[in-house]
């Protein structure tokens, strides 16, 4: 089931797929997929993720700090960015 984000976002996040220790998500604004999540949870608790945006998505680079942060604020409400529990390179 997609999860729809706010109006400001319009952004819905489909589960394609999930293991124990891995979520994929497919990024999807006005029926039009944009990107995919890739999500790796550790065993001491933290989580690394790999966000990829297709060229052709109507995502202009300056809304991606916007994009991080709607993920960070509907998939993972336990995990923050501020606290670096959401590994980054």
């Amino acid at each position: 089931m997609p999860i729809t984000q706010g109006a400001e976002m319009k952004i819905e996040f489909v589960r394609t797929l999930r293991t124990p220790y891995s979520e994929r998500f497919l990024l999807v604004k006005n029926a039009i997929d944009i990107g995919a999540l890739d999500i790796h949870y550790r065993l001491d608790g933290t989580a690394a993720a790999t966000l990829i945006i297709l060229e052709d998505s109507t995502i202009p680079d300056a809304e991606l700090p916007a994009v991080l942060t709607k993920i960070d604020e509907v998939l993972f409400p336990e995990i923050s960015v501020i606290e670096k529990t959401f590994s980054s390179p």
